[in-house]
């Protein structure tokens, strides 16, 4: 949670607007009945108390929108305002209450003491959202809202991390097939590196480089080196790389894949909840683009046969990943009770 002291009058008119919207009951209704019980404001009517320009919105319906990291640099000269941290323990089994409680501070600072805040909150997953938990935009009167939509799609982001982390998982079993299908050296160096093309790809210069190769065309490489390059030689036993489902589905927690005649590579692997995924992690810890596609590259996925780490960027899938995760890492602006 980010509190900052600085009054803004757009801000307080907007508070107590939204305090006047809200009936506090006696009798607390379910969650559901209040959530949907006030009109939110438009996301824009928020931002714009916040000073956060349209420039810097993608906005996802009315009442949701992607602030753009740009707004980082247009602040930077701003004075910093206070990171209140609050932990995840609670008492309860399912662990209630953390969105409850980081919610209703936040309003009791922003909406009673004007002061200018924003809480951080997670997406939810849809499996505890489906499962016994049933979602985690807070409680009572203490909600972000829409209720519905922050629980379910919001803005797709882990929708993004599902697809791409299940594309690595593609081109990881599709690379042990291809060098299974094509016996020699040479048919895996030319589906790599037509004749017609003199010259690589960015990812395999990086490749080239972890080898110690220091040539630039494929022109240039003997039938060696084209053999350490071309070939991963993956060892299935040392994957550590699992398809992801942003589900509690709990008979994909270990399948038999690769069984088809086409293929004909069975082994034995599993789904994980995509929240619990290393690329979630990922987006998580990155500062930046850049930083981002650094952590991709440098995910490791499997082992060869020599015990060689197989990274993301050996499968050459690192800018496919960013092109699908590029959006993640703006945050989601929303607005509570």
């Amino acid at each position: 949670m980010i509190t900052m002291s600085v009054d803004v009058p757009e801000y307080i008119q907007l508070a107590e607007k939204a305090k006047a919207r809200l009936k506090i009951l006696e009798k607390v209704p379910s969650d559901v009945e209040i959530s949907q019980s006030v009109d939110p404001f438009p996301v824009q009517e928020i931002a714009h108390a916040f000073g956060i320009p349209d420039d810097n919105l993608d906005l996802y319906g009315k009442y949701k929108a992607k602030v753009h990291l740009t707004e980082l640099e247009r602040l930077k000269d701003q004075p910093l305002g206070n990171y209140v941290i609050l932990t995840g323990m609670t008492p309860t089994p399912l662990g209630e209450g953390k969105s409850t409680t980081s919610l209703g501070l936040a309003q009791a600072l922003g909406a009673h003491l004007h002061k200018k805040t924003f809480v951080c909150l997670r997406q939810p997953s849809q499996g505890p959202t489906f499962g016994i938990k049933g979602g985690a935009a807070g409680g009572g009167y203490s909600q972000a809202i829409p209720m519905e939509e922050f629980n379910l799609h919001l803005t797709g982001d882990i929708h993004a991390v599902t697809a791409a982390n299940n594309l690595i998982a593609a081109a990881l079993d599709a690379r042990i097939l291809h060098e299974k299908l094509n016996p020699t050296d040479e048919q895996m160096f030319e589906r790599l590196c037509p004749k017609r093309q003199d010259r690589f790809a960015t990812p395999m210069l990086r490749r080239l480089q972890r080898l110690g190769i220091n040539k630039t065309k494929p022109s240039e490489l003997t039938p060696e080196e084209r053999s350490r390059f071309c070939r991963l030689n993956i060892d299935p036993d040392t994957i550590t790389w699992n398809r992801v489902i942003d589900t509690n589905e709990r008979f994909l927690r270990k399948i038999q894949i690769g069984l088809a005649k086409t293929e004909d590579c069975p082994r034995q692997t599993q789904f994980d909840i995509s929240v619990a995924s290393e690329l979630m992690a990922i987006m998580a810890l990155s500062t930046s683009l850049r930083d981002m596609y650094e952590r991709v590259c440098r995910i490791v996925v499997a082992y060869s046969r020599d015990g060689t780490p197989i990274t993301a960027d050996d499968l050459g899938v690192t800018r496919a990943v960013m092109e699908l995760m590029k959006d993640t890492l703006m945050p989601t602006l929303m607005q509570t009770l």
